[in-house]
């Protein structure tokens, strides 16, 4: 375990930096263990960052700043049970690698993987699903390091009140320091991409839903085109994309032009119902297919902002409907697509989807662009519908209003009374969602 030099960290957005009185590249779980209590020992906070791309400060760190760089080992696979044991710093990316290499997979997806399989789970990564759930469902058991420099596992047989509550934890419970995933058999998705109209596309919502295993799509404000989106299994081989059709799609037009867009339309704000009827037109539609991971995720080189809530399902086309009709009584120019996802119900305590089958609604500006007005508009629309805010993306939702909209939240925060009295794991962000 060494001390590190540079102690200046900041989130992928750039709207969140932090200066630790301390920073610490842990090797093992029992160097986690040693830091925390050293932190203890001298009255310090102690927090462990991802890859930083949280847009809320969850991985803000005051006191200590651990990095789980060097904490990256696959410890088990076991393909006959299909439970795979990783360390919290490794890469998600890195994880699919491992599990393909396996004739493995994770069941859903969120649409990235750069962040780190820890990160990614303790703000309850999601993706889009009709049966199978987010990250937080699909865990076995968890290592964790207490605020008394313990090292514990939890599972839904060992310790499941903490497994309940720590799979989505926010690192408030503990330092995750291993990850024992509950993955299936390999297999291929078959995307199939195809532009819509807003009518037609709320209009078919319910069988879009029901006829296929992964369904999302995206509104273009100011327009009335989307973009939706419908990937099922199939027994393959993979068809994917040609390079060519692969580098034009994904990384010219879906970044290197999408970027230069976002850089006129900041300069530019009135120009954007005009580029976003542009953008909309210019989308064709594909059906490609390949290994799951490949289909689920998408590479993002523009740097955004985000806000996303999780409201009830039946409430989503009314919502999508009075949320277009704020962009008729608001003066917001946005050039980023509305994104719309679907999941069953969870059980982990936080997860947003905790009781209820939920729809997600993620709104998005380029990084550069102020985002306070256009945020506030649609957070005061969806809390209205008892929207509960993505932990890793921007809201101001605090304790007195999360404690209403999760069943679970007072067990929560009784748990996290017990074993963390002093607030070891606190930061301005857990102080400002659990009230202390």
């Amino acid at each position: 375990m060494s001390p590190e030099n540079t102690r200046t960290w900041q989130n992928w957005a750039g709207n969140q930096q932090a200066t630790p009185q301390r920073v610490v590249t842990p090797r093992t779980a029992g160097e986690v263990a040693a830091a925390v209590r050293s932190a203890a020992a001298e009255g310090r906070t102690v927090r462990m960052t991802g890859t930083g791309h949280s847009f809320t400060g969850a991985a803000v760190a005051e006191g200590v700043l651990l990095r789980p760089t060097a904490l990256t080992a696959v410890r088990s696979v076991d393909t006959a049970t299909g439970l795979v044991t990783v360390e919290a710093g490794l890469p998600m990316h890195a994880l699919n690698r491992v599990l393909d290499e396996h004739g493995l997979a994770l069941a859903n997806m969120g649409d990235i993987q750069e962040q780190t399989v820890a990160g990614a789970l303790q703000t309850a990564t999601h993706g889009t699903g009709r049966d199978s759930a987010g990250l937080a469902s699909q865990v076995a058991a968890l290592d964790l390091v207490l605020a008394d420099g313990t090292a514990v596992t939890c599972s839904p047989q060992e310790r499941p009140d903490l497994f309940d509550a720590a799979r989505a934890g926010l690192g408030a419970l503990g330092i995750v320091t291993a990850v024992t995933w509950r993955t299936v058999p390999a297999f291929v998705l078959r995307a199939q991409e195809e532009p819509m109209k807003w009518d037609e596309v709320l209009s078919r919502v319910d069988e879009f839903d029901a006829a296929n295993e992964h369904f999302e799509f995206y509104w273009f404000p100011h327009t009335e085109g989307c973009l939706t989106k419908r990937n099922n299994r199939v027994e393959g081989p993979a068809e994917p994309l040609s390079g060519f059709r692969y580098w034009m799609d994904d990384q010219f037009l879906s970044n290197s032009v999408f970027g230069l867009i976002n850089k006129v339309t900041h300069l530019a704000p009135a120009a954007t119902p005009f580029v976003n009827r542009i953008s909309a037109k210019a989308l064709g539609a594909r059906t490609y297919s390949d290994t799951s991971y490949k289909v689920f995720t998408s590479p993002r080189t523009v740097r955004f902002k985000e806000q996303e809530y999780a409201i009830p399902r039946g409430e989503l086309v009314p919502a999508l409907r009075e949320l277009r009709s704020l962009f008729a009584k608001r003066d917001w120019r946005i050039s980023f697509p509305i994104e719309v996802r679907l999941l069953p119900q969870e059980d982990a305590w936080l997860s947003m989807a905790h009781g209820r089958q939920s729809a997600f609604i993620a709104v998005h500006v380029y990084h550069r662009d102020p985002h306070e007005d256009y945020f506030r508009g649609v957070e005061d629309l969806l809390t209205t519908l008892g929207g509960r805010p993505h932990w890793g993306k921007l809201h101001t939702r605090d304790a007195f209003y999360l404690e209403k909209v999760y069943p679970r939240f007072g067990d929560f925060r009784a748990l996290r009374d017990e074993l963390d009295p002093e607030r070891r794991f606190a930061n301005p962000y857990t102080r400002q969602v659990f009230g202390d």
